[in-house]
């Protein structure tokens, strides 16, 4: 407990843009020289990937949303039923914040995971962080989770460069996504087929034909059947698939877009059974009203 009270009190709810992650040194234990790149053969999956949250998650979620506006409630709920969790339920409250995209709250918790005693430099964790500063667009942020995730003795691999791309083109730097596209190539990384699907469609589009068609002749040297997955680049290339600024949605995205707009159908029908409902009562009652003063 004396631990957890330590923590918190060191914990900064105002961080600011760079060097957020300089007052978390921890001693972390030798890496492997072994580095492993590519997304089906790399690093274990997040152990905090389930498809339900406990209700102790949820309501720790909630609480922290209610809470944001203030700097000291945010610090009750921190020091209370934040610093009560079990690991996968700390880890699965993250993961809702990247969800919901609560950036400023998914920092903070970041932070809080950081300094637990059972952390561990994990790839995984640092890609998802990238990803949501990509969105935001707060690229030097997601620089320096970059920069810090090699600091912590991990190794990037194909995922965490993709997820630089993709930030670096989300704000229009196609130098920078070319620069680390051409990084991961020398850092023994083969780029997969999302990097590719990235990079051709964002090329395309800022008018670089001539490094479009680069990388383009680059896919037969990393993709299987190129030649079909350039034909399936051009036809699938619809705007449904793709989120701000060409970057792909990810399927669980996909899948919840479609939940919503069944869950709206079925809004729709029972308002509408409400509504008939409503007007046959009125009818009848009006109906019988009318039958009994003429009786």
């Amino acid at each position: 407990m004396k631990m957890k009270s330590s923590v918190m009190g060191s914990l900064e709810f105002q961080f600011p843009q760079l060097g957020f992650l300089q007052n978390l040194s921890k001693p972390h234990p030798r890496c492997s020289s072994m580095v492993t790149c590519g997304l089906r053969g790399g690093p274990r999956k997040p152990l905090w990937r389930k498809s339900v949250l406990s209700s102790e998650t949820i309501q720790v979620v909630h609480s922290l949303k209610l809470a944001k506006s203030s700097t000291s409630r945010l610090q009750q709920v921190f020091s209370g039923r934040l610093s009560r969790l079990l690991k996968a339920d700390l880890l699965d409250t993250l993961a809702e914040l990247h969800r919901q995209n609560e950036l400023d709250l998914a920092l903070k918790v970041f932070q809080f995971v950081r300094k637990e005693e059972w952390y561990q430099p994990d790839l995984p964790l640092y890609c998802d962080m990238i990803l949501l500063l990509g969105k935001n667009k707060l690229i030097d942020m997601a620089e320096e989770f970059f920069s810090e995730l090699k600091k912590e003795g991990l190794q990037p691999n194909t995922r965490a460069f993709a997820e630089m791309i993709g930030a670096y083109i989300r704000v229009d730097m196609i130098e920078k996504a070319m620069e680390t596209y051409e990084l991961m190539k020398a850092s023994g990384c083969a780029p997969d087929r999302l990097t590719f699907m990235i990079l051709i469609r964002n090329l395309e589009k800022a008018g670089k034909e001539e490094l479009a068609a680069m990388v383009k002749k680059e896919c037969v040297e990393y993709v299987d059947s190129p030649e079909r997955f350039l034909e399936e680049v051009e036809q699938h290339m619809k705007p449904k698939f793709f989120g701000p600024n060409g970057i792909p949605n990810s399927l669980t995205q996909a899948v919840e877009d479609e939940i919503t707009a069944k869950e709206e159908i079925v809004q729709s029908c029972v308002k509408t059974s409400s509504a008939w409902t409503a007007n046959f009562r009125l009818v009848y009652f009006s109906t019988f009203s009318s039958c009994e003063q003429q009786t």
